[in-house]
This record gives C-alpha cells, sequence and structure tokens, in this order.
C-alpha cells in the first residue's frame, strides 16, 4: 500500500487505487481497498468518497471524524476539484462541452440510467469535458465532475454515443482483458481541513498500452 499513498497527514490520506479492487466490500466478498488502507493506517478509516471497481485512482480517506466532516461541506458545496480521465472510441463530438443529465440508480442490476429532463427520484448530474488528446481509434477527454452520482460519468458519456472504452455495462462493445475500464480520477483538489490550504492530490496514469499511446 505505501506504493499507493499519493498524500497523507495527520487528518487525511489519499492513494491511488487500482482497477479492479473495490473500495468498498461487495457482493463478491473480495478484500476492500478500505480494509487494506486501514491496515496499512492501523487505525480506523472514514472513506469519503468512492470510485467504481473497475475504475482507478484518487481514493481519499479521514482519519478524524472531524476532517470528514470538513470535508464532506465542501463536497456540499461542490468546492472540492475532481478531474478524471476517461479514454472513449474515436467520434464526431464537439471538443469541449457540458453535460447535464439527470440520473436514477438501479440498485438491482447496480447500473444508473440517464434522462434530458427531471423524472422522479433522478438526481441532476453535471460534468465538463474537452478532447485533450486522440490516437487513430481513441479520444482521451479530461473530466471536471460538478456533481457526484452513481456512475456520473460512465452514464453520461453512454448517453452520447460515446461509452468509455472496456466499459460493457453502459454500451462499449468489448471489455478489457483485465476487465477494468479506461477512467481514472486523475486530480482531487480539497482545502485542507485544518490549515485551509489548497491540497492537490495526482494519481499517476495507469501504465499499460492504451494510456501510454496518448500524450500528456
Amino acid at each position: 500500500m505505501s506504493d499507493q499513498v499519493i498524500y497523507k497527514s495527520n487528518q487525511i490520506i489519499g492513494f491511488n487505487k487500482p482497477s479492479g479492487w473495490p473500495v468498498q466490500e461487495d457482493k463478491t466478498k473480495d478484500r476492500s481497498f478500505l480494509s487494506a488502507a486501514q491496515s496499512y493506517c492501523n487505525k480506523k478509516l472514514h472513506l469519503i468518497h468512492r470510485i467504481d471497481r473497475p475504475a482507478s485512482g484518487v481514493v481519499l480517506f479521514a482519519k478524524t471524524e472531524k476532517a470528514l466532516k470538513s470535508i464532506n461541506r465542501q463536497l456540499q458545496e461542490r468546492s472540492v476539484g475532481k478531474t478524471y480521465l476517461a479514454i472513449i472510441q474515436k467520434s464526431e463530438i464537439p471538443s469541449e462541452g457540458q453535460l447535464i443529465h439527470y440520473l436514477k440508480k438501479n440498485g438491482k442490476i447496480n447500473k444508473s440510467f440517464t434522462s434530458e429532463t427531471p423524472t422522479e427520484s433522478a438526481k441532476e448530474a453535471i460534468m465538463q469535458y474537452r478532447v485533450v488528446s486522440d490516437s487513430n481509434n481513441y479520444l482521451l477527454l479530461q473530466i471536471a465532475l460538478i456533481s457526484g452520482r452513481h456512475h456520473q460519468i460512465r452514464a453520461q458519456l453512454a448517453a452520447i454515443g460515446c461509452p468509455i472504452k472496456g466499459d460493457t455495462k453502459y454500451g462499449f462493445r468489448r471489455a478489457n482483458k483485465d476487465r477494468s475500464i479506461n477512467l481514472h480520477a486523475w486530480k482531487l483538489e480539497i482545502r485542507h481541513p485544518i490549515s485551509k490550504e489548497t491540497v492537490l492530490m495526482e494519481a499517476p496514469i495507469p501504465q499499460n498500452d492504451i494510456w501510454g499511446i496518448f500524450e500528456f
């Protein structure tokens, strides 16, 4: 776990989670990233946010309840900066834009469905994207996540016909060999719960062939 630590203080600790590892225990009963992080820190940690099992990138935990409350307040105020990278099939989409949908989670199948107009129990989902690089077959998107909904980026990109590479749940034509999806929680920016200074955490880009074809 020490190799995955990207930031730590007495109040918070941030890790770079590999793809394929659930942040919390799921129905598979595989060991969770939270459990491993608690063993590494030798203390109880408070989960601040999640990223999906097949995705990689920054996961932040609070070491104290005071820190948890502080950062939860920032999340509610939408003052936390969340930047993701996603790889999609090359397509004719605007080079940048804002997507607004209304998402409704179906817990039985662990999937979110989008609509363009408000529906009962659906939550507003907002994200901004821009194309930052391309290859012969794929586009690399940089995404600013404004809200934080279940499977938000995956569902919203699928809604415009651009599912994330490897994400067969949301319509990509074939899975990645390691069952990952090419979605990476790249940067997380918060106010430190005690010093109030800006803290920017950045998770290194995954080291595999598909990410390596792009320039960062």
